[in-house]
């Protein structure tokens, strides 16, 4: 499969910054735990609780986060880098040249966003070790549910941001539509605390089903049908993500 060559090049292009990464995927996951989930949390422990499952607030908040940060990589990943490639000087305008079709480009790079997804969720997943949150081996399930969350988000980025011709709308949305649902989907706080019409919107968000799922996964407290319905909500964006995105690289890479 040739896609597999594209894979390649984002690969040996993020060997030269991979340890910029690393320190980042490992310094926020620890910073926010120590400063939010027991700074924060040790309030919440002592008024709050019940809200929260009747679990610690570290534990509530952990698997919140680690699915937005999943949602933030894969946007980041899918948007921002995809549109710089796609541009008058990007990759993509080299990799037309050879005999690459757009199809292949796509998955390749899509393939090189789902790595970086499940590599920083994983350095995530062991920060959440090293603080005792999870029950057991199940903090392991959320490693999957991470990765599929950020999909849903990469895969229609990817889509969307092969056409766009400047970088800004890029940065727009993500300050005008990413941050909000980062902050009105469960991660810092119950859904239940939320007003009725609201906490009925907000329940339909992407990444209020990616928090729900990584939550419910740490937590032990998964059900097969609700681990089904809200798999199978983010893999029909991955798949519309990615249906989309073939007929967008196409248009674009042979403009």
């Amino acid at each position: 499969m040739r896609a597999w060559y594209a894979f390649r090049y984002w690969l040996t292009v993020y060997a030269r910054t991979w340890r910029g990464t690393i320190v980042i995927s490992f310094a926020n996951p620890m910073l926010f735990l120590l400063g939010i989930g027991l700074g924060l949390g040790h309030l919440v422990d002592h008024g709050h609780s019940t809200t929260l499952g009747g679990v610690s607030y570290t534990a509530f908040f952990a698997p919140g986060l680690l699915a937005a940060s999943a949602m933030q990589t894969g946007f980041i990943e899918g948007g921002g880098r995809v549109a710089n490639a796609a541009g008058a000087v990007g990759a993509y305008r080299t990799a037309v040249t050879t005999p690459l079709e757009p199809s292949e480009i796509m998955a390749g790079h899509l393939l090189f966003i789902a790595f970086r997804v499940l590599t920083s969720s994983a350095v995530f997943v062991a920060v959440m070790a090293l603080f005792g949150v999870g029950t057991g081996w199940w903090v392991l399930a959320a490693l999957p549910a991470a990765l599929l969350t950020g999909l849903a988000f990469g895969a229609p980025a990817a889509a969307w941001a092969v056409g766009v011709r400047s970088i800004a709308k890029t940065q727009t949305l993500y300050r005008f539509v990413l941050m909000p649902m980062y902050l009105f989907s469960g991660t810092f706080f119950a859904l239940s605390q939320l007003p009725s019409g609201i906490r009925l919107v907000a329940s339909a968000l992407p990444l209020s089903q990616g928090v729900a799922l990584c939550r419910s996964l740490t937590l032990g407290t998964a059900s097969a049908q609700t681990v089904a319905a809200r798999a199978g909500y983010l893999l029909a964006l991955v798949v519309v993500g990615i249906v989309v995105a073939r007929i967008t690289y196409r248009r674009r890479l042979h403009a």
